[in-house]
């Protein structure tokens, strides 16, 4: 069986696609082991702090799911758009959030299989997260109305 980008970048989006905490321990069957990952909030290498933070995400957020919108493979480059879904705990509507973003990936071929070897997310900490916050958003909302005006 010869191994491609495309069929690694499918396993990918299934993978965030249909991820539960018990799938975390399996995240080295699509990340290699000096993996990057960036995000506004985190900059690490090595896959036992990748899977760090997406079980974090488990203990951090209620119902987190991802929905992929926009996939683009160019070689060993694939950018994905998605939406990211939760529900905030300790907040009162309990209304399912949404967060849009990006995703940049670079693939690396090791042993014949396709990997993530970068994985950098690009999404507005600003607009997505800290405005939804019940008390933040608001002094988020009234410093980006100033600036505006």
């Amino acid at each position: 069986m010869t191994d491609t980008p495309e069929a690694a970048i499918q396993r990918v989006a299934h993978f965030f696609e249909h991820l539960k905490p018990a799938d975390v321990a399996s995240m080295a069957e699509l990340y290699t082991s000096d993996a990057q990952f960036k995000d506004p909030f985190n900059d690490v290498q090595g896959l036992p702090a990748i899977e760090r933070i997406f079980a974090h995400m488990f203990e951090a957020v209620h119902a987190p799911r991802f929905v992929i919108t926009t996939q683009v493979l160019q070689g060993a480059h694939c950018f994905m758009t998605w939406d990211f879904l939760f529900v905030m705990p300790r907040v009162a509507s309990g209304k399912t959030q949404t967060i849009r973003g990006a995703t940049h990936f670079v693939l690396r071929q090791e042993a014949g299989v396709w990997r993530v070897a970068v994985h950098r997310d690009y999404w507005d900490a600003a607009e997505e997260l800290y405005e939804k916050l019940p008390v933040l958003g608001s002094l988020m909302r009234w410093l980006k109305k100033r600036a505006n005006s």
